[in-house]
């Protein structure tokens, strides 16, 4: 197995699923004031 890919790989994973995981509560966040 190739260990710097995969640490490459795993580090950008990461990245992605801080941002949907910020993006998703951004949005829960602003259904929140819009529709109650």
């Amino acid at each position: 197995m190739d260990y710097p890919e995969h640490e490459r790989t795993y580090r950008l994973f990461l990245k992605l699923v801080k941002w949907v995981v910020i993006d998703v509560a951004v949005i829960m966040i602003l259904m929140a004031i819009f529709l109650l």
